[in-house]
């Protein structure tokens, strides 16, 4: 019987490992940027072209390669930065896997400049389906510029599992990122179907972190900062007052590697607590520095998920540097007098404080509430004391409030015996003289035959409004408005991808959103049934919302967009209604397919029929 196992080709091996390490063009992106980094440059320019599915070229000033290097650097497990296993746990290098340039020139259409320091001449290479179709000598810039066309060229059915334009840029936009982020020496430029997306100068940390996610972060940032004998943490976290009811812009970099880390992430997350609400995430971009033989940087292909010898040192390092940061921010804060010098005119500060005016201020009443021993809540009763007059205004509100109660608690109970609700086979239908109660601005009473129901004012709101979306997206166009006065919008360059991606979507559902050049947008119509005159803050708190909530894989895109639109848009708890607004929250819900539960999964009202009162009370 004839052997059947037989060792795979070259090039069908590097197709198999490019389906670990290419993953879509923005896995080609990272791993270029990566070795870009690690040859020393300080000037890197990203090209793309259809969103990276035409052409990812990335040129950098760094050292370059010899001829045989730059032959060498397309073989599987070719790499300069491991010569022995020990090496394996001390690196301090971005990309090592040695499989990159393998893998990319397995899936694509390969060329590359390059020229070392000192050399007339550089190499020019190209290579496709991982064979070398011409190699020779060029004129070249000192560095590398690599170009990768065509990317899964030879592979149509993983080309077909990419996503949109728009959506691939998106990933790419967030490699770039990282990358950047974590390399703020470094010149990085981004350039998308030939139009400038990002041009990032050489400058601080914090400069980087404004260029990248907006400079109205300039004054909302703390600076983190702690060093030990076992590792070094420092970066910038975000006030309390940059907590976003969506999770933030969260950035981790053990040794300038991005990773992705839920137990870190509960670190920062419990140092803000009590400072921030329990649904709000901070913003924050942090870096930790140690020694690599503390750390496995081999769990994960993409080398996002890391693993630490002792995790619960890093996490209680982690919480305890960023709750040092805010106490000095919250508890501390820096006055610079100096910068202001009429301060140092005013009398408080210019003129002596005289023995008469200290005599005075010891003698008073104020000053000996807090000086004595156990009288710090002593308030002194004076008849001339103007906390009197609060007494009064509680006093006489809270008669007035007993009043009002008394009054629609009579008012209610006529209403309930009236049995102003329709019987069921009516679909609930309130009679419009049918009075209800709002509770706490929250919950709505409304009586029926045998009882009464007990409306969530806002998950009810959801719910009609998903019904009303979807019914847009899925086929019948909202109606829009043009607005008289278009608002002009400004995102950062991610942000600014993502909308683009979004604009046909949004039209379905009555915004008319047009780019107007770089990272702008016009919002020249809204739907007609918005009041307008917010739709720029409408559209910046959606762009949020759906970057967040993406992660969610069981919805589609649209279906994403539908539920941002019904979450935001809809009557929030704590709103007061009045009663035309009550009825007709009521009667749309019941017009609803499914009008008892809300998209969270929650019940929209719960029912209270006569007989289960009646048991209540033991009748």
């Amino acid at each position: 019987m004839a052997d059947i196992i037989q060792l795979l080709p070259d090039n069908i091996a590097n197709q198999i490992a490019a389906g670990e390490v290419i993953q879509r063009p923005a896995s080609a992106v990272k791993e270029l940027l990566e070795n870009a980094v690690d040859a020393g440059a300080t000037h890197i320019q990203l090209i793309v072209t259809d969103a990276g599915k035409a052409l990812i070229q990335v040129i950098d000033n760094g050292k370059g390669m010899s001829e045989t290097d730059a032959r060498m650097s397309f073989e599987r497990h070719a790499t300069s930065k491991i010569k022995a296993i020990d090496d394996l746990f001390h690196i301090k290098t971005m990309g090592f896997r040695g499989e990159a340039l393998a893998s990319i020139a397995a899936v694509a259409q390969v060329e590359m400049k390059t020229r070392k320091e000192g050399e007339d001449l550089g190499t020019y290479l190209e290579i496709e389906n991982s064979i070398v179709k011409k190699q020779e000598p060029c004129a070249s810039a000192v560095g590398t510029s690599i170009s990768m066309k065509n990317l899964f060229f030879n592979v149509p059915a993983r080309r077909n599992f990419l996503k949109t334009n728009a959506a691939e840029l998106r990933h790419i936009v967030d490699e770039f990122m990282r990358v950047a982020l974590a390399f703020p020496n470094v010149f990085f430029s981004l350039m998308s179907n030939g139009q400038q997306v990002f041009y990032l100068e050489s400058g601080s940390a914090k400069q980087r972190i404004l260029q990248l996610l907006g400079n109205q972060y300039a004054s909302k940032l703390v600076m983190v900062k702690e060093e030990t004998d076992y590792m070094n943490i420092y970066g910038f976290a975000g006030k309390p007052e940059t907590a976003r009811k969506t999770r933030g812009e969260q950035y981790f970099f053990v040794n300038n590697r991005f990773i992705k880390s839920a137990y870190l992430n509960h670190a920062v997350m419990s140092a803000y607590q009590e400072m921030i609400a329990k649904d709000s995430f901070p913003l924050y971009v942090l870096f930790i520095d140690l020694d690599p033989s503390q750390i496995d940087i081999n769990v994960h292909p993409t080398k996002q998920e890391i693993k630490f010898e002792d995790e619960k040192i890093i996490y209680a390092f982690v919480q305890a540097a960023v709750k040092h940061a805010l106490a000095q921010f919250s508890i501390a804060p820096s006055l610079d007098f100096s910068l202001n010098a009429e301060i140092q005119q005013l009398e408080s500060v210019s003129k002596p404080f005289s023995s008469d005016q200290q005599e005075s201020a010891a003698s008073s009443s104020l000053f000996k509430t807090f000086t004595q021993k156990n009288q710090a809540h002593f308030i002194e009763p004076n008849e001339k004391s103007e906390l009197k007059h609060w007494k009064e205004f509680f006093a006489s509100s809270k008669e007035n409030i007993i009043e009002k109660e008394a009054i629609n608690n009579t008012q209610y109970s006529t209403a309930n015996t009236q049995q102003n609700l329709l019987p069921e086979n009516s679909n609930r239908k309130l009679s419009t003289d049918a009075l209800l109660l709002q509770i706490h601005n929250t919950y709505i009473i409304a009586p029926t035959g045998n009882g009464f129901l007990l409306v969530h004012q806002q998950l009810a709101h959801e719910r009609i409004l998903y019904e009303r979306f979807s019914v847009a997206a899925h086929g019948k166009r909202m109606a829009s408005q043009q607005n008289l006065f278009p608002a002009t919008l400004e995102l950062t360059a991610a942000d600014s991808v993502l909308l683009q991606d979004l604009i046909p979507d949004l039209s379905a559902l009555g915004y008319i959103v047009e780019p107007f050049g770089s990272n702008t947008f016009v919002i020249q119509g809204t739907p007609a049934d918005i009041l307008q005159g917010n739709e720029k803050n409408t559209i910046e708190l959606l762009i949020e919302q759906f970057k967040h909530f993406s992660s969610d894989i069981k919805f589609s895109k649209r279906e994403k967009l539908v539920r941002c639109m019904a979450r935001q848009q809809s009557i929030k708890a704590g709103q007061q209604l009045g009663q035309k607004e009550m009825h007709q929250l009521i009667e749309d819900l019941f017009e609803c397919n499914t009008a008892n539960t809300a998209l969270n999964s929650s019940p929209t009202y719960l029912e209270f029929k006569e007989d289960y009162l009646d048991r209540m009370f033991g009748r």
